[in-house]
């Protein structure tokens, strides 16, 4: 069987778009000491060895991520339309006239005319300080919440809408939306949400996410494929599917890495991986990783780790922000929980 490459985008009515490579580069850096240049090194090692789906966002360091992700991008030799570069509109960007100040923002980050796919980072809208755009925080921290805006992702979707007709993003989506979210955007947009991105492991299988995807022609990414390392506001405790000795005794079976084993799952199910890593050795391994082929009976193990009901989520920011932003039941934040700004 070929290694899968990519997937396809779609259409509401599953007419083909474009396509997203198979495997994508992370960026994200849970280490805020992580010294200058690391990125830009990081990313120019993954073009080295095949990667030309890179991932990134304004909230990572608020830019600062973007901004290596450029250089490295100016400097690697592959001519732009060959990349499929992705970024995120950041919570305090929310408001619709907002939108395009993000996403200016982030595209004079990167250096670039346009990029291939902008999401909305989060459905949870912060309150922004003046000018700078940085987040409104409490004393011990934690964001202020606009109430309001967070129930009206809607309306920042629709702002995104705007991009893609000028030519500034070729598509745009979804990341961290739930069923119940995404089919409020489905009810309101006039331009298809080609992907969600949302944490997927198999500690995370999230089946009634994927299942409800295809049926709508939404392309599931998974971020945090091997579990991640989130920021300590949002981290589990939990240890992830890395060390589990069912991925451990696979690898071994295969002679290749426990990251190699957890990606393989991720594409053979269907969905694009965004692995992050700054190691030069572990940045080709994992993209390596479209060569291998889980057999059924791998697969089966491996999906037998965890069901609907005791799923582990590595990246929760239930108790960072005061809802639940994955509530299946209830759209949060609802009018109990806040209105306002909080």
């Amino acid at each position: 069987m070929a290694p899968t490459t990519s997937f396809p985008l779609l259409d509401a009515n599953g007419e083909v778009l474009g396509s997203i490579p198979a495997i994508g580069f992370g960026t994200f850096q849970p280490d805020p000491t992580t010294p200058p240049g690391t990125v830009k090194a990081a990313v120019l090692e993954a073009i080295r060895n095949g990667y030309r789906h890179i991932d990134t966002a304004y909230s990572y360091s608020m830019g600062k991520v973007e901004v290596e992700v450029g250089q490295a991008i100016r400097e690697c030799g592959i001519p732009r339309e060959e990349l499929f570069v992705v970024t995120k509109l950041h919570n305090p960007f929310h408001s619709p006239e907002d939108v395009r100040v993000g996403f200016e923002w982030s595209l004079r980050n990167l250096g670039l005319d346009y990029v291939d796919l902008f999401l909305i980072h989060f459905p949870h809208a912060y309150v922004p300080l003046p000018e700078t755009y940085d987040t409104l925080r409490k004393p011990n921290g934690k964001p202020v919440i606009d109430y309001d805006l967070s129930r009206r992702y809607t309306d920042t979707y629709k702002a995104m809408e705007e991009l893609v007709h000028e030519g500034r993003t070729k598509f745009i989506g979804l990341s961290n939306f739930s069923i119940l979210k995404t089919k409020r955007i489905l009810e309101v947009a006039s331009i298809h949400p080609v992907v969600n991105q949302v944490e997927l492991h198999p500690y995370l299988p999230q089946r009634r996410l994927l299942e409800f995807s295809k049926a709508h022609n939404i392309h599931l990414t998974a971020h945090s494929p091997l579990g991640g390392a989130p920021v300590a506001a949002v981290a589990s405790d939990e240890p992830g599917p890395l060390i589990d000795e069912t991925i451990l005794s696979l690898a071994q079976k295969h002679n290749i890495s426990p990251a190699q084993i957890l990606l393989s799952w991720g594409l053979q199910r269907g969905t694009s991986v965004i692995p992050k890593s700054n190691n030069p050795a572990r940045i080709a391994a994992n993209y390596a990783a479209v060569e291998f082929e889980l057999d059924e009976q791998d697969m089966a193990a491996i999906d037998g780790l965890r069901g609907e009901e005791d799923s582990s989520r590595m990246n929760d920011p239930r108790r960072h922000v005061g809802f639940d932003i994955y509530n299946e039941e209830a759209d949060e934040p609802t009018v109990e929980q806040g209105v306002g700004r909080a």
